[in-house]
């Protein structure tokens, strides 16, 4: 008798065109931009991305996994944008409490900072302005306390958890996840919920710089773990995660 095999195909993210990220990102409290609309969304070139990416290439471990793992590499840094001007504050922790974070919680989490060659690229300013634009969207124009999170999830451990935490929302306004690169993995699929309801959507993030808004107050979200693609080869997930707060960071008097 032959067998019956299942394949699980990834779901195409549900993409908008530029002009109606705003609207859709207010209307639905998520938003996503395809891989090929960002560039121009943020006026950067391929090359200007492309050296961006690289410095996915150097990051140091994440020295605070609870749960024991070695599939986490990151950095961090903090920026105050108002209007097109984004200014960098000294280098602070993150810290979230446990009512946004159940396993990393409650403590100040020292990252090595975003490498200022990173940081002096133009568009680097112009990435946080854009997404501080679409918070001002929302929530209306002011200032915002934008966290960056430069992270790349491996295999190391044969399996990598983008959200370690679980299902979860941040503490913030607008949460941006922008989608560098994947290489040599399956999994790490998307889920964005409604806090106060019932409706959900899933779907997998492949093409770089492909980018997903949230609305943290009304949607909660996660990432499912990935593998590799074979067995012992190293595989790995870049993601550029900024957060934008109003009135101040998480864990400021």
């Amino acid at each position: 008798m032959a067998t019956l095999v299942l394949m699980t195909l990834p779901f195409s993210p549900p993409t908008v065109a530029p002009g109606q990220l705003e609207g859709q990102l207010c209307e639905h409290g998520y938003a996503l931009l395809s891989g090929h609309d960002v560039p121009p969304w943020l006026q950067a070139s391929p090359a200007e991305l492309d050296r961006l990416a690289s410095a996915w290439d150097t990051l140091p471990p994440d020295a605070y996994l609870r749960d024991g793992g070695r599939y986490r590499r990151r950095r961090h840094g903090c920026f105050v944008v108002e209007g097109e001007h984004v200014r960098q504050v000294p280098h602070r922790a993150h810290w979230q409490p446990l009512e946004y974070n159940a396993l990393h919680g409650g403590m100040q989490r020292w990252f090595e900072p975003v490498d200022p060659g990173t940081v002096a690229l133009p568009v680097w300013s112009r990435l946080l302005t854009r997404v501080a634009g679409a918070a001002s969207a929302l929530r209306g124009v002011q200032p915002w306390h934008v966290e960056a999170h430069v992270f790349r999830i491996d295999t190391t451990d044969g399996i990598g958890r983008p959200t370690p935490e679980g299902a979860h929302r941040d503490g913030v306004d607008l949460v941006a996840v922008f989608m560098v690169g994947r290489h040599a993995i399956k999994g790490g699929e998307s889920r964005v919920f409604e806090t106060d309801g019932p409706r959900g959507q899933r779907f997998t993030l492949t093409e770089p710089w492909s980018l997903l808004l949230l609305d943290d107050e009304r949607v909660i979200h996660e990432t499912t773990p990935i593998q590799p693609l074979e067995p012992g080869r190293l595989g790995w997930r870049d993601t550029l995660v900024l957060t934008c707060r109003r009135g101040g960071f998480q864990g400021d008097a």
